[in-house]
């Protein structure tokens, strides 16, 4: 990879990083403020409001990972099965469209593809091979 390549995939990055993390501050804050619309969707999920409250910190919780880098790739794995919770929550259970969590869970695992050699900090047994990531096995 040359150095420009190398710069314009790091900025490539760091957008998707940052915008999503916007979307998840928003939405987040927005679930645990308590607006009406979020007050009504969980009403509707059936689950109770406190599930709004976790939903909605994990959600803050993940766009502050995404800010910081040798954290980004956890803020983007957390985000990855609330976004597939998302979906799952709009087809089957209050309707809705499904494309904002759809497209920030294709942009999540954009985020940990671009990031995936900072797994080998997070995960033992894991290393950073030439041609990508690498299991060790102990016999």
């Amino acid at each position: 990879m040359t150095k420009s390549t190398s710069v314009i995939r790091t900025v490539a990055v760091w957008i998707a990083q940052i915008g999503v993390a916007g979307m998840f501050l928003l939405a987040g804050g927005s679930k645990i403020a308590g607006a009406a619309m979020h007050v009504q969707l969980f009403d509707a999920i059936g689950i109770g409001q406190w599930f709004r409250y976790l939903t909605g910190s994990i959600e803050v919780t993940a766009a502050v990972l995404l800010l910081i880098p040798q954290l980004a790739i956890v803020g983007a794995l957390l985000a990855i099965p609330t976004m597939v919770g998302a979906i799952a929550t709009h087809l089957f259970i209050v309707g809705g469209s499904a494309l904002l969590p759809s497209v920030l869970l294709a942009a999540s695992l954009g985020i940990v593809w671009a990031r995936r050699r900072q797994l080998t900090t997070f995960i033992p047994g894991i290393t950073a091979g030439g041609s990508g990531l690498e299991f060790r096995t102990h016999a």
